[in-house]
């Protein structure tokens, strides 16, 4: 597990936003970002709405095309702004899937489920003849848990649980080694998520599967992550084993998170203090200056204004951008 399958280099995302000539804005979705992922882990990335994830994840498989920066995967280097190398992406998307967030508006409504899983296949010429393409999609309907008889069916006639099943059979349709799941459980009731988590570990031990798991619950992704990353407008502010992050988390957003995943025990839950953040998150039209957590963060200084904190390494795996690192 120690090679690295995903590396990302000062990965910017900027889309234009008004304006013309030097007047022209941009919103800095990502900005500067840096990480990896190791063959057969599970990355989580949190943080709360608007703060990038999604958009790193699909610049990430350049659904996006990102705006600077470096992705290096399988020891191949597939996007280099610096020394404008854009490598054709047609044969990584058999290797780099993605499971969308929104079950609903990620299936066409005028394909049967058959043939939205079919459509990769067909793609990428996986299959030899009909009938071998028929005994692929009915194996992957089967791997998440659905039959031959749902092949027929229209997206329409499935749940929401159903129907993100299927967008993880045709994500898996093509025999992937990396998947980034866009927030797969958050359209889904509590009572599937715990099912659709429990189905990715599954695949994962399964088919020896790498994920890039993004979403904002921190219980869920603390269950499947091996390493987790917290993002805050546009910025990774900490990155660290599961355990460490939430057992000796250093950033004051990272705590604030912490605070917030709801425990089972009432006596537990009334001695812990829930860490309020106050006011609301800057636009990343324009952000602050220095640390862009510094408008909300209790132990802000003049220093946090004046300059961007360093991305460093703490301790062993465990990442900060932190003028006070809490301990």
């Amino acid at each position: 597990m120690d090679k690295k399958l995903i590396q990302v280099e000062h990965l910017k995302q900027y889309f234009p936003a008004g304006g013309y000539g030097k007047n022209k804005r941009y919103v800095k979705a990502v900005d500067d970002v840096s990480f990896y992922v190791n063959k057969g882990e599970t990355l989580g990335l949190v943080g709360e709405s608007g703060c990038g994830k999604t958009t790193t994840g699909r610049t990430l498989l350049r659904l996006y095309e990102p705006t600077a920066g470096k992705i290096i995967y399988d020891d191949k280097v597939i996007f280099d702004s610096e020394k404008k190398i854009k490598v054709d992406m047609l044969p990584y998307r058999k290797k780099m899937q993605i499971v969308f967030q929104d079950p609903y508006a990620s299936l066409d409504p005028r394909m049967t489920i058959g043939d939205i899983v079919g459509e990769a296949i067909d793609i990428h010429k996986l299959a030899s003849g009909k009938q071998e393409r028929y005994d692929m999609i009915i194996e992957m309907l089967r791997r998440v848990g659905l039959n031959s008889e749902h092949a027929n069916r229209y997206p329409h006639e499935f749940s929401g649980g159903q129907r993100q099943r299927v967008g993880i059979a045709r994500a898996l349709a093509v025999n992937p080694e990396f998947i980034v799941c866009d927030e797969p459980i958050s359209a889904l009731d509590v009572s599937i998520q715990a099912q659709v988590i429990n189905m990715f570990e599954d695949l994962q031990e399964e088919l020896g599967l790498t994920y890039l798991f993004i979403a904002h619950d921190l219980s869920a992704v603390k269950h499947i992550s091996n390493r987790i990353g917290v993002m805050y407008l546009g910025k990774l502010v900490e990155l660290a084993d599961s355990y460490e992050l939430i057992t000796h988390s250093l950033h004051p957003y990272t705590r604030s998170l912490i605070s917030a995943i709801p425990v089972a025990d009432p006596k537990i839950a009334r001695a812990n203090k829930r860490i309020v953040l106050e006011g609301d998150v800057p636009s990343p039209l324009n952000p602050p200056s220095g640390c862009r957590f510094r408008t909300r963060c209790p132990y802000a200084t003049e220093e946090c204004a004046a300059q961007e904190p360093e991305w460093k390494e703490v301790s062993t795996g465990h990442y900060v951008a932190c003028h006070h690192c809490l301990q």
